[in-house]
């Protein structure tokens, strides 16, 4: 199966050292405080959580798993230093978003009946539903204190944009879910629900690490705006990882944005193009819409292919990658506005590049 990295960005060149480096600072330097957070939960929580971030196996025992990407705190440490702060000054900006965003992984896996995410089974499938909500829960909590606990002008700062971050986050869920059961769902909808749930996030990790090191708000709205959009580029290669990613790359099941019916950018934007694919492609939705999710769960490769199929001959795959492409280069320029040192600016090109040019 064809990875599906946006086709117009295969020559983008990658620095891949440079980000393999910043990702790597970011998971070594907000590791020790992450755990240490974590570790203030109470039994089981504080086992379950160690078994969604990786750190061991459904027995409890130690283990070295996929604990993500660690772009955020990558983010949050870069901020910092685009502040003229050291990067250590982000580090509890960095724990915050990470606890934030595996929050809503817990949740999301469980809305979403995901049953694999990095590679094993998710929380709620090995521990239960109600461990992966109060998990969940105590996530959130836990981001908040790791700010507030700073007793800084800068943390309340911070917590103000991580609370609304997160909200906004809650609010693309709801957005989501709400479009899985919706005929029609317009382009304009589908970018403003991916702008909250997965553009926010990104936006606070690109400011937070700024504002703990003193920055202004117009630096750390133009950190946020190259953020933001570099969030809806994350999503647009996101949604085509979902529909031709390869489950070797991404650990999740093959078509498994169309296993969910997700009005992803892909299948919206094809919707919209008009013409006979598009028509067939509508057709089909809306007969799999009156199916219970059993009668769909029972669909064979071939049927989730040629759904894939229409998608792609309707315009929706190519749309999203030049989505992608767009969204890159509005958030390189959003960097335009802030004043910081240059090898920080190539950093943040670097790991843009990196977003948008990934197979999982």
């Amino acid at each position: 199966m064809t990875p599906a990295i946006p086709r117009t960005l295969m020559d983008t060149a990658v620095d891949t050292a440079s980000v393999v480096s910043l990702l790597e600072r970011g998971r070594t330097l907000a590791t020790p405080m992450l755990r240490a957070a974590v570790a203030r939960l109470a039994p089981p929580m504080d086992a379950v959580a160690a078994y969604h971030f990786g750190w061991t196996d459904a027995q409890g025992n130690p283990a070295h798993g996929d604990g993500g990407k660690a772009v955020r705190p990558a983010l949050a440490l870069l901020s910092a230093e685009a502040a003229g702060a050291e990067p250590e000054t982000g580090i509890p900006g960095a724990v915050a978003v990470e606890l934030v965003h595996n929050f809503s992984l817990l949740h999301d896996d469980l809305m979403d009946g995901d049953e694999q995410r990095r590679h094993r089974d998710t929380v709620w499938k090995v521990h239960g539903p109600a461990q992966a909500i109060l998990v969940g829960d105590a996530l959130f909590a836990l981001a908040g204190e790791v700010l507030l606990e700073l007793g800084t002008a800068e943390a309340a700062r911070a917590t103000r944009r991580l609370t609304l971050a997160t909200r906004k986050l809650i609010d693309g869920q709801a957005q989501d879910i709400s479009y899985e059961h919706r005929e029609k769902v317009t382009v304009a909808e589908c970018l403003e629900m991916e702008g909250n749930k997965t553009g926010a996030l990104l936006a606070c990790a690109t400011s937070i690490g700024a504002v703990l090191g003193g920055a202004d708000d117009a630096t750390a709205d133009a950190l946020e705006a190259y953020g933001y959009h570099l969030g809806l580029a994350f999503q647009a290669v996101d949604d085509l990882l979902g529909i031709w990613g390869d489950p070797g790359a991404t650990g999740k099941l093959t078509w498994s944005d169309l296993r969910q019916r997700k009005k992803s950018l892909p299948v919206v934007a094809a919707l919209a193009a008009g013409g006979p694919a598009a028509l067939r492609l509508g057709g089909l939705l809306a007969a799999d819409a009156a199916k219970s999710q059993r009668e769909f769960e029972d669909f064979s490769e071939e049927e989730f292919a040629a759904r894939a199929e229409l998608i792609e001959e309707a315009g929706g795959r190519e749309w999203t990658s030049q989505e992608a492409r767009r969204q890159h280069a509005t958030a390189l320029a959003a960097l335009d506005g802030v004043d910081m040192p240059g090898r920080v600016r190539e950093q943040f090109a670097a790991l843009a590049d990196f977003v948008v040019v990934r197979e999982g």
